[in-house]
């Protein structure tokens, strides 16, 4: 897991990279389900590649991404079933 004593970087990097997901949703629209599991996705998943690989930058940013391509897929589906 992201240890913020150990590792302030790696910290910093996840929360500015969570902040300007959070910021590119902010609109007078309320968010799609696509584009909440998109952020939701990047979170969890930078967390468990953090946490998988030991705490390196690769697996934390390789983590994110899979998680946001998933999050979004799931978004998706979820959007279209209104």
């Amino acid at each position: 897991m992201l240890n913020i004593h150990t590792s302030p970087r790696k910290f910093a990097l996840v929360l500015t990279c969570t902040a300007a997901l959070l910021g590119g949703c902010s609109t007078t629209r309320s968010p799609s389900k696509q584009e909440i599991g998109t952020a939701a996705g990047a979170v969890v998943g930078g967390i468990v590649g953090s946490s998988v690989t030991g705490g390196s930058t690769a697996g934390t940013v390789a983590g994110a991404a899979g998680g946001a391509l998933i999050g979004n897929q799931i978004g998706k589906q979820l959007d279209k079933v209104k």
